[in-house]
């Protein structure tokens, strides 16, 4: 319970924070400001993704259906976090380039990372046999993963890109962000983690539970 009243404080901060504090980048102006949450949210999507990796991986050496539930919650939240990662840069794209969508090479990542986990439930979907499904969608994850470093960090720095590149380190690798700025952005880092965590809890209780009543 203490951590759940200090996640609500944090998050408290974050949401004030936010808006209280001189913008992040000030040559963007106040739309930056959905910096403190577009990021955070695709850190999430990229812990959630690699917690389902790591679940298939054991469920494929030990058999435990209960990795199945944390691979399948896991993967159900990092696609979560992705969608909502893809809204508030639209957001950010239609104030600062006057469109929701411009094909921009992280736009373009991100959107073909929902893809490859939506097609992971379209597999969970189509396999009815419990087992088979379990292994066939723990196999597809880690290979799915393989996917993600390069689609959240590789391709979009490699290509040019209109999104801002220094709001966390410079050309040069430097830590380029403003105490004011970091005071925000941390914390809100935390607070999604924290959130990110809650659900999965949540969640995993949810689906055991849904498996057990059904082999029952």
């Amino acid at each position: 319970m203490v951590w759940k009243i200090v996640l609500l404080v944090v998050m408290t901060w974050v949401i004030v924070g936010a808006f209280i504090l001189p913008a992040p980048q000030q040559a963007i102006g106040e739309a930056s400001r959905i910096f403190y949450f577009h990021v955070p949210q695709a850190w999430v999507a990229v812990v959630a993704f690699l917690v389902s990796m790591v679940a298939s991986v054991r469920f494929l050496r030990n058999g435990n259906r209960l990795e199945d539930d944390r691979a399948r919650v896991a993967a159900g939240l990092g696609l979560l976090f992705s969608l909502l990662a893809t809204v508030s840069g639209s957001i950010f794209a239609k104030v600062t380039w006057q469109s929701y969508w411009n094909w921009d090479p992280r736009e373009t990542s991100i959107l073909i990372l929902l893809l490859i986990y939506g097609a992971y439930f379209a597999l969970r979907t189509a396999v009815t046999e419990p087992e088979r499904q379990a292994r066939l969608a723990a196999v597809y994850a880690i290979f799915a993963f393989v996917t993600v470093p390069f689609l959240m960090f590789v391709i979009p720095r490699v290509l040019p890109s209109l999104h801002p590149s220094d709001s966390i380190v410079d050309e040069s690798g430097s830590f380029a962000m403003s105490l004011e700025t970091s005071v925000v952005f941390f914390p809100s880092l935390a607070a999604f983690t924290g959130v990110f965590i809650w659900m999965y809890r949540l969640g995993r209780r949810v689906t055991t539970a849904e498996r057990l009543r059904i082999e029952e």
